[in-house]
């Protein structure tokens, strides 16, 4: 489906068989409103990628997400978007943003991701 039918696009990564489970399970979880976002495989489009200002190193490495107002967010800022509009996962979006919760996940985001990317031999 075209980016410019939905609400908000997500970036994630295709090539990355966690990353499409997660896809899954968000999907199956948002129900109706799941239609409402629009999901973009960066595979190979670096291009189009740095023609909307994403780094695609960056991309591999965090989610992220244009939100209705055509903004950019990336990391944990783009889970909580998703995450706000499924009313099973709002409580969950709340939680993470938590000043106190939110460098610690970040933290751990980060080295599960480049765990991953090494593992893969990607980075």
């Amino acid at each position: 489906m075209s980016e410019a039918k939905k609400t908000i696009t997500v970036y994630y990564d295709g090539a990355c068989p966690s990353c499409i489970k997660d896809r899954q399970d968000y999907e199956r979880l948002a129900g109706e409103s799941g239609k409402e976002v629009c999901w973009f495989d960066i595979t190979g489009q670096d291009d189009h990628l740095r023609g909307i200002g994403i780094d695609p190193r960056k991309a591999i490495s965090e989610l992220h997400v244009r939100d209705e107002h055509q903004h950019i967010v990336s990391e944990l800022d783009a889970y909580i978007v998703l995450m706000t509009r499924v009313p099973i996962l709002k409580p969950l979006a709340w939680l993470i943003g938590l000043p106190i919760i939110r460098p610690i996940l970040s933290s751990l985001y980060h080295r599960m991701v480049q765990r991953r990317l090494n593992k893969t031999g990607r980075l």
